[in-house]
């Protein structure tokens, strides 16, 4: 499904998420509003427009309304708190996903302030190092503020009961799911049938309160000891 984008910052951020989405064949809207960042040439397959993000008329010039997600990536927390709540609550956007700079202002982008994703920087650097050195053990990689469900990740160690065993053998807890399987560079869409290799990457979807249950179930119900 082709997506209408707006994406408010246009800096290096803004514009690699709009090269990655225009890529995947979306309309993209970059709203920026320092003139020197203003470089459509940057990403010219994207629409580009001159205005603050923080204020309900550019949003309206803009016709937000029309967009089916809102990314706001500018470097500033509060500008891109002021942008999430406008978006959601002033125009009814149906996703807003918000830029955390700061560690310590990432409680405040919540569904309150209109936040359906809050990605923060600092957090999600830590969870990929956790990941590319961690087996054995569950790394939350993003969580989904609005249905207080969180993506994590587990790579099986040769040792986890399941190993070899089909996906419909594995007995996930309500509230999870299986998503993907990453294996060496291949990513795969898990079927019922799909034998679960050492050294899988298993990315879930579920709530906070079963990503025990999750681990437990996938490691081992020992590794819930531990």
């Amino acid at each position: 499904m082709t997506m209408r984008i707006a994406i408010a910052g246009a800096g290096n951020v803004g514009r690699s998420i709009a090269q990655e989405l225009i890529g995947n064949g979306h309309q993209v809207m970059l709203i920026e509003r320092a003139p020197a960042q203003l470089r459509p040439e940057r990403v010219p397959e994207a629409e580009w427009i001159l205005a603050d993000a923080c204020e309900v008329s550019s949003l309206e010039e803009a016709d937000v309304a029309g967009c089916d997600v809102v990314i706001a990536a500018t470097g500033d927390d509060k500008a891109n708190l002021v942008c999430s709540l406008l978006a959601k609550t002033e125009f009814a956007v149906n996703r807003v996903v918000a830029r955390v700079n700061r560690a310590e202002n990432e409680w405040l982008f919540t569904e309150q302030w209109g936040v359906d994703v809050a990605v923060s920087k600092p957090r999600l650097m830590a969870a990929l190092v956790e990941e590319a050195v961690t087996v054995g053990d569950l790394v939350r990689l993003m969580t989904f503020r609005q249905g207080q469900a969180n993506l994590v990740e587990i790579t099986l160690p040769s040792d986890a009961p399941y190993v070899g065993e089909p996906v419909r053998s594995v007995p996930l807890p309500h509230d999870s799911a299986l998503v993907a399987i990453l294996r060496g560079k291949r990513v795969l869409v898990p079927t019922p049938d799909d034998p679960l290799e050492a050294a899988d990457e298993l990315i879930f979807i579920c709530t906070a309160e079963v990503e025990d249950e999750v681990r437990a179930v996938v490691l081992g119900k020992a590794a819930d000891l531990g």
